[in-house]
């Protein structure tokens, strides 16, 4: 079972999430290879999918918002766009566009880079919005992380997170066709952090500890990620350290997808179009990107979406 665990290290500015998707992560390509007759995304992008979906998950844990972490990255390349949603609870989605040929060992630089105008977004979109509220979203360019000469996605998301957050991070991440995975290191602003004089010394000796614990999660290996289980993960790597650990969560695959809106997207084609594709087609034959579920419309349905309300007759027809 999928598995998320949060831990502090006890008396230190600095905390940690690990992430293993497993059951999650195999129902995902599982149901990618059913709605797509057998064929998976090319194994690069199926991998940074992988690794999208760790980081998302890790990200949302570290935050108090009631609503969607949504991680796109896009760009020039063959991957037009890729997209890792996250709800509150954890339940999660992927899914990416793929146009023309992936290499079979292609890099991120060559999947979504190829010009260098990539871009890597983080949105916040709050579940219940207030009048007038909009989603938050930070974006910062793949090639800007001064990293590696081919930046990884964890180079990425530590550059945002540094750029955006005002937050030193060390991000690991990992993925295969069973699991995905990630680890994820955070210092915590200081006690007095921006203040002058007295403090000055204590937060070099916290940043001295965040390096510490940053550099012994800097060494573990995708392959030690995605074999060993988290305990033995966490005893290699930290056996030195007091942690405190906190509640297992358990993260899920789910979509959101319905019935209700995909009519939604209908009526926003507008009638004419709609009756334009029924005429050609029998039917509106609309697959969700994320889980590959089906909805069809016939001409009835059609008619309902665009009835007005109150002429509508009650019954079940566009209820999932």
């Amino acid at each position: 079972m999928s598995e998320l665990h949060k831990f502090l290290f006890d008396g230190l500015p600095v905390r940690g999430v690990i992430v293993r998707l497993t059951d999650a992560w195999v129902e995902i390509l599982k149901r990618r290879r059913a709605a797509d007759a057998g064929e998976v995304w090319p194994w690069p992008v199926a991998e940074m999918l992988g690794e999208m979906a760790a980081a998302g998950a890790l990200m949302q844990a570290n935050i108090k918002f009631n609503g969607a972490l949504i991680l796109q990255i896009f760009g020039e390349g063959p991957v037009k766009v890729a997209v890792a949603e996250v709800q509150q609870d954890l339940s999660l989605r992927v899914t990416a566009k793929v146009v023309g040929e992936v290499a079979p060992d292609a890099h991120l630089q060559q999947l979504v880079n190829v010009n260098g105008r990539g871009r890597c977004a983080i949105t916040l979109d709050p579940k219940d919005k207030m009048p007038g509220q909009q989603a938050y979203q930070g974006v910062v360019p793949l090639n800007a992380s001064h990293g590696p000469a081919q930046p990884r996605l964890a180079d990425v998301i530590e550059h945002y997170m540094r750029q955006s957050e005002q937050l030193d991070t060390r991000l690991v991440l990992a993925a295969d066709e069973n699991v995905a995975a990630g680890l994820l290191i955070q210092r915590l602003p200081a006690e007095g952090e921006g203040n002058l004089g007295g403090q000055k010394m204590e937060m070099e000796e916290q940043l001295e500890h965040f390096n510490r614990i940053s550099t012994l999660a800097a060494s573990l290996t995708s392959a030690e990620l995605l074999q060993l289980d988290v305990e033995t993960i966490l005893r290699r790597l930290f056996w030195q350290e007091k942690m405190l650990r906190l509640d297992v969560q358990t993260p899920r695959f789910a979509c959101t997808c319905s019935r209700e809106r995909v009519a939604g997207m209908i009526r926003g084609l507008g009638r004419d179009e709609a009756e334009s594709i029924l005429e050609e087609r029998g039917e509106i034959d609309v697959s969700c990107d994320f889980c590959g579920q089906h909805y069809r419309f016939d001409a009835v349905d059609s008619a309902q979406i665009f009835m007005p309300p109150g002429d509508k007759p009650p019954g079940p027809t566009t209820v999932q």
